[in-house]
Order: structure tokens, then C-alpha cells, then sequence
């Protein structure tokens, strides 16, 4: 037990005597023992045998429960009490109370690691947790949701955060307890074991919680009506074991640490894998809103309400709301002049207006505000009689044409076309807002792609859903807006395109081709197939109309023209485009609700593939599926469309899918394999191809395939072993010794093979693999490897330090984990003595809620960072990369990383043959049967600078030579061609 630090409010290695004396009052009282000398001395002497705690940090009685062997070593003399175990060793493992969980509190305050705990000054997460993450409202536990305790009237107070409060109280709660987070229910456990609150009637407790977490039969309370101990032990045979030898507390210990992630059945009646499906409940997850999609489950009693009725009847609502809005708006805008003035524009805006004078306001203070740039801005007064006709009084730098009359929205662009001076010119409506970026994504889109002549927008109307995502040509020359009434965030609405049309409402144009095409055609006056007119003739020019899903405008469609709409002029002037442009028409399909997918592309010639991997291939997962992004990206590079389908539905955040894919690229985040089968029927015909990612899921898709013969093409599947995983499997079970498999190698190739006969082709990652194929009985393999582009420039040897460790960790089985382990325990321990104390090994890379690494984590040489956004920085920083691994398939994507960012690699003898390159030369080679030489070569290759330089030198050669962006795209091309 130590003494207070000042420098800490709370202290949980102290004792705490005013909270031990209200505690044991009624105890101190009947002893008469009163002074606070005496209190302490009564505990010493005493009170560490009876079990109680010195503080409330700490809970003795649950911690000596928890721990058992700790009890034992009491029991030895090696400690007196839980309390000092855990001050002098316990800290570094063990938790010190029911409602806080170190490991817990570590994995999701992700700005806290072992090294910022140190320069803190803090001993563990608990003390930073008391200090810092308490006062912030973060919570230490499944248990103990910060926000949901004071919401039960609990009095705020700055010297306390909501945990201590919490724990600081010595008596039991009127009621014993509010709900203090999703995962345990109060009254429902009260209700359901009656005995329990006779013991809290006892003071046996003091809440239902603290029952729950420190009764001495966890297997035999159920925290909440949605999870059941004995079903969940009783379909999980996997679990069973590790409860019964006191790995887990109890069933629902593991499922709150795994079982929810891997989205595992908590009862009979609750399908939490089919509840996730749900769209809504994996954007409420993935935004924070609900921890996981148990707790969403609980929260909404398993239902979930879709209030897509509720938005289509609201949308009148709407639009009058935001027309008072205007009105409410338009004094303060009058008061804060608007300032358009320019001397050499970005482009020019042209907004057509008849009346609306407090609408054209928002419309011109929401451009302004969305784009800081110089424009230049061209409103066309078509005949106002309100506000309108003094509108340049109000608005700096504005031009303004005025008509006596209403002449409409083409003849008004027309006019303004003629005054303009940007070298974009975007048509923009007066009954819209902007969303933030729409005039600059727009601007960037038409400077990067100098084959597109024309961008729009995702069209949202006001009641949240769309008004169109593109807009499609029917062959017949009548037209409609892709996904109009869907929800803006489908995946169907949010890749890039080329289309046939957007909508004026927002349609930015290149000037010079605008001028050519003279604008609007005149025929089509007053109105009504003046845009579509336009987008296909810039089509037929040779330039590409575009839909970005990053413009997203809310229109609020109130029609600025003035004029009725009347179905003789839609019908007049759906003849003349349909005379116009027959040549173009006569490529469409006629229309057909089917063929919406088909028909939403004006890309006509576009090849289309249909690309499933386990999950969506983000870089930062490895294990390659980040050699699964750069096959997605080098398609899309070759001009296919391409479709991404995942086996299991993805659980990240909206704003990371979106990033880690071209913006081209076709998502479907909301579907699994479930739906996959109905997914390809929907789209029969379409796909010119599937790529399946990894020879297992040939295994998973075949039964779909099979039922979607009619609706695939049966010469249009590839199959992508990634690497052939039996010689992996056979290694493992020799250096495991677990003795030889059942199966010998070639039987176990038989059954990884199986369902390969599905395939026109199959792709191996390197040459070895398709020769273990082709010896197999499958001649039609491709080779298709990595993707590498070595740096023109990084640090040399002076500039960096420490070593590197890289790769993807997602379960306790995997490659990785095994040789982090081997590494750690084998090799790290030879390197003492022989490198300084200062030099660190960096472990990086995405790591599974089901992998720990806390142990590794107190090694003081051990920097362990895990998933971090760019993993250029981490290379260029260290001198050295290590792979030691022991098992292995295909060909390791961080080798090849490394190598292009100049780090010179420490590999074992496996991986260096897998690559095929030279020992001693492209990388030090060492055999993982001999840690002490594994040591020696990352200590060699430390500290000699010359040797350093020349791995380095010739490593960076053979990523040239064998993995540029140019070879990779023709290997990709030749593996395509057939289809």
C-alpha cells in the first residue's frame, strides 16, 4: 500500500479511511473504535482477513472470488491480502473491481497505450481511467455506461466523475439500482430471481449488478431477458470447455467479448446475424450510436421501425417548412451582404428566377457559403414581381438579366450563356441547398477526367429519399430518375458513373463545349427535355455526362419557371428528342423494371464484373485482401465496372467504406451472402463475370452458383485461389506437433479443390502455386501477383530506428499471431544486451477483438501500435522489417510492401522461397528453427550499414522488375481477355 500522490485525485493503491469507516460502520461502532489511526490500524490487523476492502476503488471480497490463485498464494504467505497482490503484481493483469475492466477500457480509448500511460505517470489504465477517462464520461466496462448512471438523478459533482460516485456508495440504492448500461436489466432480474433481492434486503449487496458480477454461481443468473446461459453453452461446444477450466466467468463473459462480434444467437428466439441485416441497425451501429448490434437489439425489443411511410407522407410538410424558412431567413441574409465579386472566376453559376425572392436568397447564400472560390454569378430575372426585381441592391458582384416577361428556364440559360466567363458553367436551380462540397467535388471531377464534359448530382428530395441518382433513356425516348423514392445512402446510389443524363437542377458543364453545343435547344421551348437534349448531345460530341454521389443538392422542387406542366408539351417535346436522337435511342433497351440496373449506365460497352471476397478488402485487414483492393482498383483502371459483394456484411463506418474503395466502385454494404442468390437473379444477364476471392468461398458459393446457373453465364467465373492453403495446414500441424494430419497433402489439395471445377479460370499468386494446380488437373491457371511501386526517395539508414513488425492479426490461429508469439518469446529475449535498451519493436497492423496482446503489450521493448490510417510513415521510421513466419501460403503482400518503401526485410527461409529471391542478397534469410540465428540476422542487419544498403538496393530492384503497376495491369488484362 503506498502513500497519496498529490499530483492524482484518485488513488486506488491507498486507504481510504472516511470511506472504510462509513462502510463498516456499523462493525467500527460496536469495537469502538473511532480515531482514524485506530481505523487503519483495525484494518492491518484485522479487517485484511475479513475480506474487506481498503478503498472503493478496490473490491477485496470480489477480487480473491475472481482471481483464485491469488487466494492460494494468501493462502502460501506470498501475500497477506488481494489488495496488496494486486498494488504490487495484480496491476499489471489483473481488474481490481466488478465494474471496471482494464482490457476493455484499453481497446477502446485507442489515444492510451503502455507507453503514453508511462510518460503520464500513470501504473495502469485503471489509474488513467480514474483520473482522466472517468472525468470524461468513458466507460470502463460492458457494465457501467457513465451517461445511463447520472440519468438516474445521481447529483454531478467536479471532484468525482460518474464511476466514482458510483462505486463510493456503501449502502444499497432505493430499488438497488438503476439500469446502468443495455447489457444487464435491473427489475427483470429481480423479478426473475426473488431470492436475490432477499439478499439485498439482507445487505448482502448493494445493487442486483453487484449481485450479478460477484455471485459465486455465474452460470446460473441470466443478466436480461435477450441472453440465456444454458442455450448459449449448450450450441457452443467450442465454449463450454473454457468456462468450465475458468477462462470466462460465465456464457456471457465470452459473448460479450467475442460472441457478439461474430454475431453468435445469445437465445433461441433472438436471430442477432438476421437483425443486423438490417440497414438501419448497422448505420446506428457503425456511427456509435449502440456499442454492437446486441445492445441495438435490446434497446429496440428486437424491432425495428422503417419510416420510409412516415417520409413520403411528410414531404408536403416539408416543403412548406422550408419555404418559411426562407421567409425567416431572408432579413438576416439582407443584413449580411453576399459578395460575389471576382476578378477571374472558378466558373459561372446561372440561376434562373421567377419571383421567389426569399428562396433565391437561401439558394445564393448556400452557393456562397459552399464554395469559397471566385465565381461568377448570373441570375436571369424572368418576369418577378416581388423582391427579385431589386435583388443586386442585396448581393455584391451579382449580374443580373431582366425580362419583362416569364421567358422560362432554357431561354433564360441561353441569354446568361452568352455573358459567361468561367471555364465551367453550372446550372443551378434557386429551390435547393447545397451539401458540403457539391461545387467543389464538381469542379475536380471535370479536372481530373478530361473526358467528361458534364457532372451532376444526387438529387435528395425533402423528405430524405431520392430524387434521382442519374437519370435513364428508355428506347421509346421517355426518361426517369434512377432510385427515385429509395434512400440516398443505397449502395446502388453512391459509386461514380457515366449516365445519360442528369438533371439541370445542378449540372455543371465545361464552358467551351457548352458554347459549341450553343447551349439549350431552342425546339424544346418553353420547357421540359432541355437537359436530357443537351447531356446526349455532349455524349454524341464524344464527351462523358457524369453522376458524382459526393454533390448531393436538397431539392425542394418548387419549379422556377412559373410555367404549368402540361403533358401536351412533355408529349410534343418527348417527339422531337425522340426524332433527334434516334441513333442514341436505338442503343437503349425498352423500358422494364428489371432493367433499371442494366439501363442506369450509358456505358454500354462497359464489361461488368461481379467481385465476392470474405469480407469488403480494405487495405489495413492484409492477410490479402489488400492484394484484393489493388485487383479491384486495376479493373477499374481497365475500364470494367465493378460490383463488390462481401460473404459477411461489413460492420465499419459509412465514411471508412466509402474511403477505402475507388469511388467507381459499385459497394453493396447492406447484403450478405443470404441474399446473394436473389441479389444475381435481380440482375440476371448483367455480369460478363464473377471473381471469386479465395478457394473457400468457391466452396460457399457453389450451391448459389448453382442456383443462378440461368442467370450467369456458365464461361464467366474466376476463381482467385489467393494462395493454396493445404502445404500451409500440413506445416502447421508438423510444427505444432500435433502429430501428422489424417489427411496427407494431396488428399488434403483434393478437398481444397473441389469446387474449382466451377471455374473458366482460375489465378494463382505466384508460380509455385499454379504449378501445385496444374499438377492437380487444372490447366487453366493464371499467375497474378502484387502490385508495387517502389519510392523514388526514402530515409537511409542514419535517419531511422528501431524494428518493425507488420501484418493483419484476426484470430489467435492465424500466421501472424503465431509468429508475433515465436518472435516475442524466442528471438526478443536474445536481442537484450546486444541492442540498446532504447531501440523498439513496433508491432503495426489491424488486430481482432478476438486476438490479445495485452501480455505482449508490458514488454517495455515493445511499441505495440496496431491499426493505424497510412502505414508509409511506419516504414520510413524504422531500420529494419522482421517476418518470421513459421506457416504459410501464396505470397506475404508485406514483403513486397516493405521492400517498396526501401526496408530492408529479416524473413524466415519459408517466406524467402515463397517470394523467390535470393538469401543474403534481396533479404537475410533465416530458418525459424534457430531463434539465436534469427537474432543474430536482425542484429547484422542493425548495425551493419553497408550490408543494409545493399538488401535495400537490391530489394528495391527486383519490386521494379517484378511488380510495377505495368506487368500487373497485363497480367490482370491476359487473365480478363477470355470474357
Amino acid at each position: 500500500m503506498t502513500t497519496y500522490d498529490n499530483e492524482k485525485k484518485l488513488d486506488w493503491s491507498v486507504f481510504d479511511c472516511v470511506w472504510y469507516k462509513e462502510k463498516y460502520s456499523e462493525l467500527l461502532t460496536f469495537l469502538n473504535i473511532q480515531t482514524d489511526a485506530d481505523v487503519q490500524d483495525f484494518y492491518q490487523k484485522e479487517g485484511v482477513g475479513l475480506k474487506h476492502s481498503p478503498n472503493p476503488y478496490f473490491d477485496e471480497d470480489w477480487y480473491l472470488s475472481k482471481y483464485p490463485g491469488v487466494s492460494e498464494q494468501i493462502i502460501r504467505g506470498e501475500f497477506r491480502s488481494g489488495f496488496e497482490h494486486y498494488c504490487q503484481k495484480g496491476f499489471a493483469s489483473h481488474n481490481p473491481h466488478w465494474l471496471f475492466d482494464e482490457s476493455y477500457y484499453l481497446k477502446r480509448r485507442q489515444d492510451v497505450s503502455d507507453v503514453s500511460l508511462a510518460e503520464e505517470g500513470f501504473r495502469n489504465g485503471y489509474d488513467h481511467y480514474l483520473n482522466i477517462g472517468d472525468f470524461q464520461y468513458s466507460s470502463g466496462s460492458w457494465f457501467f455506461d457513465p451517461n445511463a448512471y447520472l440519468k438516474g438523478g445521481q447529483p454531478t459533482t467536479t471532484e468525482l466523475g460518474p464511476y466514482a460516485q458510483c462505486v463510493r456508495a456503501t449502502t444499497p440504492v432505493t430499488g438497488y439500482g438503476h439500469r446502468l448500461s443495455w447489457y444487464f436489466d435491473p427489475e427483470w432480474y429481480l423479478e426473475t430471481y426473488p431470492q436475490v433481492r432477499k439478499e439485498l434486503d439482507a445487505g448482502e449487496w448493494t445493487s442486483a449488478l453487484h449481485h450479478y458480477l460477484a455471485n459465486k454461481t455465474p452460470t446460473l443468473f441470466n443478466p436480461d431477458p435477450y441472453f440465456s446461459e444454458e442455450f448459449y453453452g449448450s450450441i457452443n461446444n467450442d465454449v463450454s470447455g473454457a468456462v468450465e477450466n475458468g477462462n470466462f466467468r460465465n456464457f456471457f463473459e465470452h459473448f460479450l467479448k467475442y460472441g457478439v462480434h461474430e454475431l453468435r444467437k445469445p437465445l433461441s428466439t433472438v436471430d442477432l446475424e438476421g437483425y443486423y441485416r438490417n440497414p438501419a441497425v448497422q448505420q446506428e451501429v457503425s456511427r456509435g450510436d449502440y456499442p454492437d448490434a446486441f445492445a441495438h437489439y435490446i434497446a429496440h425489443g428486437g424491432k425495428v421501425e422503417d419510416n420510409a411511410a412516415f417520409q413520403q407522407e411528410s414531404e408536403h410538410i416539408s416543403k412548406k417548412l422550408y419555404h418559411e424558412m426562407c421567409r425567416i431567413r431572408m432579413p438576416l441574409l439582407l443584413n449580411q451582404t453576399l459578395d460575389f465579386t471576382y476578378d477571374y472566376p472558378d466558373l459561372t453559376v446561372i440561376i434562373i428566377a421567377h419571383n421567389h425572392f426569399a428562396m433565391t436568397l437561401s439558394a445564393l447564400a448556400s452557393l456562397r457559403a459552399n464554395y469559397n472560390g471566385p465565381m461568377q454569378v448570373i441570375v436571369v430575372d424572368s418576369g418577378s414581381t416581388d423582391g427579385m426585381r431589386t435583388i443586386e441592391q442585396h448581393v455584391r458582384g451579382l449580374e443580373v438579366i431582366r425580362f419583362p416577361g416569364n421567358i422560362g428556364f432554357l431561354l433564360g440559360c441561353n441569354a446568361a450563356l452568352e455573358k459567361v466567363r468561367g471555364p465551367f458553367t453550372l446550372y443551378l436551380n434557386n429551390d435547393l441547398e447545397l451539401m458540403p462540397g457539391a461545387v467543389g467535388n464538381a469542379l475536380a471531377r471535370l479536372r481530373n477526367e478530361p473526358q467528361t464534359g458534364a457532372v451532376g448530382a444526387k438529387l435528395v428530395r425533402t423528405n430524405g429519399m431520392l430524387q434521382e441518382a442519374g437519370s435513364i433513356v428508355w428506347r421509346d425516348g421517355s426518361v426517369c430518375g434512377y432510385l427515385r423514392d429509395r434512400r440516398p445512402d443505397v449502395p446502388e446510389a453512391n459509386f461514380v458513373r457515366s449516365v445519360d443524363f442528369c438533371s439541370g437542377a445542378f449540372l455543371l458543364v465545361r464552358t467551351t463545349l457548352l458554347k459549341e453545343l450553343g447551349g439549350f435547344d431552342t425546339d424544346y421551348a418553353p420547357a421540359y427535355f432541355e437537359e436530357t437534349d443537351l447531356c446526349l448531345r455532349i455524349h454524341e460530341a464524344g464527351s462523358d455526362v457524369v453522376y458524382d454521389p459526393s454533390i448531393v443538392v436538397i431539392h425542394y422542387e418548387y419549379g422556377t419557371s412559373g410555367f404549368i406542366s402540361g403533358a401536351s408539351m412533355i408529349a410534343r417535346n418527348q417527339e422531337t428528342f425522340r426524332r433527334k436522337h434516334g441513333a442514341y435511342l436505338r442503343q437503349k433497351n425498352l423500358f422494364h423494371e428489371r432493367l433499371l440496373v442494366r439501363a442506369r449506365s450509358s456505358a454500354t460497352r462497359q464489361k461488368r464484373i461481379l467481385f465476392i471476397e470474405d469480407r469488403l478488402p480494405y487495405r489495413f485487414l492484409g492477410s490479402g485482401f489488400t492484394r484484393s483492393n489493388d485487383v479491384i482498383r486495376s479493373m477499374i483502371d481497365l475500364g470494367y465496372h465493378v460490383t463488390v459483394y462481401p460473404v459477411y456484411r461489413p460492420t465499419e463506418p459509412m465514411e471508412e467504406i466509402c474511403s477505402a474503395f475507388p469511388d467507381r466502385a459499385e459497394v453493396i454494404w447492406d447484403r450478405e451472402l443470404p441474399e446473394l442468390e436473389d441479389f444475381i437473379k435481380s440482375r440476371a444477364g448483367y455480369y460478363d463475370l464473377v471473381w471469386i476471392a479465395r478457394t473457400h468461398n468457391a466452396d460457399r458459393l457453389a450451391p448459389v452458383l448453382m442456383q443462378c446457373a440461368d442467370a450467369i453465364s456458365s464461361h464467366a467465373v474466376i476463381i482467385d485461389t489467393e494462395a493454396v492453403a493445404a502445404p500451409r495446414e500440413h506445416q502447421k500441424h508438423l510444427l505444432r506437433g500435433t502429430g501428422a494430419p489424417e489427411q496427407t497433402v494431396d488428399e488434403m489439395l483434393k478437398h481444397e479443390f473441389r469446387h474449382l471445377f466451377m471455374a473458366e479460370k482460375i489465378v494463382a499468386v505466384n508460380r509455385k502455386d499454379a504449378e501445385i494446380l496444374k499438377k492437380n488437373g487444372f490447366p487453366n491457371v493464371g499467375v497474378l501477383g502484387h502490385m508495387q511501386k517502389p519510392l523514388p526517395y526514402s530515409p537511409g539508414w542514419d535517419a531511422r530506428r528501431d524494428i518493425l513488425f507488420l501484418g493483419a492479426m484476426h484470430d489467435a490461429d492465424s500466421p501472424n499471431v503465431d509468429s508475433l508469439a515465436w518472435f516475442s518469446s524466442e528471438v526478443l529475449p536474445r536481442l537484450e544486451g546486444r541492442l540498446p535498451a532504447d531501440v523498439k519493436f513496433t508491432v503495426c497492423g489491424y488486430i481482432s477483438p478476438r486476438v490479445d496482446l495485452s501480455l505482449l503489450a508490458k514488454n517495455p521493448r515493445v511499441n505495440l501500435l496496431g491499426r493505424v490510417s497510412a502505414v508509409g510513415p511506419v516504414y520510413d521510421s524504422h531500420r529494419i522489417f522482421v517476418a518470421p513466419t513459421r506457416f504459410a501460403a501464396g505470397i506475404p503482400y508485406k514483403i513486397h510492401e516493405a521492400a517498396a518503401h526501401g526496408l530492408p526485410i529479416v524473413a524466415s527461409s519459408i517466406l524467402c522461397e515463397q517470394v523467390g529471391w535470393t538469401p543474403g542478397e534481396d533479404m537475410l534469410s533465416v530458418s525459424t528453427t534457430d531463434p539465436q540465428a534469427f537474432a543474430d540476422a536482425v542484429v547484422r542487419l542493425y548495425e551493419d550499414k553497408v550490408l543494409w544498403e545493399s538488401i535495400r538496393e537490391h530489394e528495391l530492384a527486383r519490386v521494379r522488375e517484378e511488380h510495377s503497376r505495368e506487368i500487373y495491369l497485363e497480367q490482370l488484362k491476359g487473365i480478363l481477355s477470355f470474357s
